[in-house]
C-alpha cells in the first residue's frame, strides 16, 4: 500500500470548510488528557512524598471527569457544543490552578480532593466533540470512519506526547508546571473549539409534546462497547505501570519509555491503514472481528521475558487498538440519533477511562504481589476480556442491520435508538 493511498483519502478530509481548525483544536485540548492524571501525582509526591495519596487525588480527579464527561455532553447535544464549552473552560481554568496553589500552600488535603474533583467534573470530554462534529460534516459512512481513525491517530499521538511531556516539565522546572500545563492547553484548545461555531453539529429541536428522550447511554449498542471498551482501557492501564515495572527491574528504567512508544506506534500504523481500507462485512461484524483479534494479539504478553521480547509483542499487540477503538466508534454512530451522538460517543469513552483506573491499580497490586514478569497477566487477561465481553454482546448488536450508508439529511435513529 503506497503512501499516496493511504494519506490520500486523509487529505481529502481536510477538503471540508473548517475541518483543520477544529480537528488541531481538538488535539490540543485533548493533551490534558494523559498530563492531568500523571501530573497530579508528580504534584502531589512531590510535595508530600506519598504515592499512596498522589493516587487517591489523581483517581478522584480521573473519576470525576470519567462521570461528568457524558453529563456535560447530553448538555451540549441540546444546547450546543460552544455555549457550553465556554462556561465549561472557565471552571475547568479555575478548579485547576486553585487545586495547585491548595497543593503547594499546604491546604487541608481534603481540599485537595474536593478541588481534583472540580477540575475533572469541569473538563469537557473534547474527543466526542470533535467526532461529532466529523459525523456531522460527512455523508459518506466510509469517509467517517476515516475521520474516527484520524482521530484514533490523535488519540495515540497525545498519549505518546503528554506524559513525556508533563514528566519532563515537573521534574526539570517544578512539580506544579506539569499539571498547570496541562490546564493551560486545555483551557486554549478548548476556547479555541468553541469559538467554530460554523462546524459545531446542529442543535435538533426537542418536541415539548414528545416523550423524554431517553439517556443514550440505555441504548444497547452503547452500553456493549462502552463495557468493551472498559476492558479494553485496563489493558492500557495495566501496561503502563507493568512496562515501567518491568524495564526498572532488567535495570534499564529508561526504556519504558520505549517501550510504550512503540506499542502506541503499533496502533497509530493499524489506524491509519484501516482508516482507508474498504472492509467486507457489517459495522457489527467489524467491530466482532476486531474485538476479537485485539484479545488474541494481546496474549503475546504471556511470553515476555526480556525488553526486546517486550517491544516486539507490545508493536504486534498495539497494531489491534486503533481498530477496535475505530470500529465501536463508527457502531456507535450509526445507532444512535444526531441528537444524542456526543452524549453516546462521550460514554464509550468514559469506559476506557475507568477501564484505565481498573488496570493501573490492578497492575500495581500484582507487582507487589508477583513481581513485574507476571504482573504481564494483568493486561492479557484485560485483553481476553475485551473479546469475551464483545462475544457475548453479540445478540444484542445484531439485532439491528446496519446500514451500509448512513444519509445525513433528517435524524437517522433505529429502533432500538428513538427512545
Amino acid at each position: 500500500m503506497s503512501p499516496r493511498t493511504v494519506f490520500g483519502p486523509y487529505a481529502r478530509l481536510f477538503a471540508v470548510p473548517g475541518s483543520v481548525a477544529f480537528s488541531f483544536a481538538g488535539w490540543v485540548a485533548r493533551l490534558p488528557l494523559p498530563m492531568l492524571g500523571l501530573g497530579a501525582v508528580l504534584l502531589v509526591a512531590g510535595e508530600t512524598g506519598s504515592y499512596g495519596l498522589a493516587g487517591a487525588v489523581s483517581g478522584a480527579l480521573a473519576l470525576s471527569s470519567a462521570i461528568a464527561g457524558p453529563q456535560w455532553a447530553r448538555v451540549m447535544d441540546r444546547r450546543g457544543q460552544g455555549v457550553v464549552l465556554q462556561r465549561l473552560i472557565a471552571g475547568y481554568f479555575a478548579f485547576g490552578v486553585a487545586f495547585v496553589v491548595a497543593v503547594t500552600a499546604g491546604a487541608p488535603r481534603w481540599s485537595w480532593f474536593v478541588l481534583a474533583v472540580l477540575c475533572g467534573g469541569t473538563g469537557a470530554n473534547i474527543g466526542s466533540l470533535v467526532r461529532a462534529r466529523w459525523a456531522e460534516a460527512l455523508a459518506d459512512a466510509e469517509r467517517r470512519q476515516t475521520a474516527f481513525a484520524l482521530e484514533a491517530v490523535v488519540d495515540e499521538v497525545v498519549f505518546v506526547v503528554g506524559p513525556p511531556l508533563v514528566t519532563l516539565l515537573a521534574t526539570l522546572i517544578a512539580p506544579p508546571v506539569g499539571f498547570l500545563t496541562g490546564i493551560v492547553l486545555g483551557s486554549v484548545g478548548g476556547l479555541w473549539l468553541a469559538r467554530q461555531r460554523a462546524t459545531e453539529p446542529t442543535v435538533q429541536p426537542v418536541d415539548p409534546s414528545a416523550p423524554v428522550r431517553r439517556w443514550a447511554a440505555l441504548n444497547a449498542t452503547v452500553l456493549v462497547i462502552a463495557a468493551v471498551y472498559l476492558a479494553v482501557g485496563a489493558v492500557f492501564g495495566a501496561l503502563d505501570v507493568v512496562v515501567v515495572g518491568f524495564a526498572d527491574e532488567e535495570g534499564a528504567p529508561a526504556l519504558a519509555g520505549v517501550a510504550l512508544a512503540v506499542y502506541s506506534a503499533g496502533s497509530l500504523i493499524a489506524g491509519l491503514v484501516y482508516g482507508v481500507v474498504r472492509l467486507p462485512g457489517t459495522l457489527t461484524t467489524r467491530f466482532l472481528v476486531t474485538a476479537v483479534g485485539f484479545g488474541l494479539a494481546a496474549q503475546l504478553l504471556w511470553g515476555v521475558g526480556s525488553l526486546v521480547v517486550l517491544v516486539a509483542s507490545g508493536f504486534v499487540a498495539g497494531l489491534a487498538i486503533a481498530p477496535v477503538l475505530v470500529s465501536g466508534t463508527s457502531l456507535v454512530e450509526s445507532r444512535v440519533p444526531r441528537s444524542a451522538l456526543t452524549e453516546a460517543l462521550a460514554w464509550t469513552t468514559t469506559g476506557l477511562t475507568l477501564g484505565v483506573t481498573v488496570g493501573s491499580a490492578l497492575a500495581g497490586a500484582a507487582i507487589d504481589a508477583w513481581g513485574a514478569e507476571e504482573a504481564f497477566a494483568v493486561p492479557a487477561l484485560a485483553a481476553a476480556m475485551a473479546a469475551v465481553v464483545a462475544l457475548l454482546g453479540a445478540p444484542l448488536l445484531r439485532r439491528h442491520r446496519d446500514p451500509v450508508v448512513v444519509p445525513v439529511v433528517g435524524e437517522r435513529v433505529e429502533p432500538e435508538a428513538a427512545g
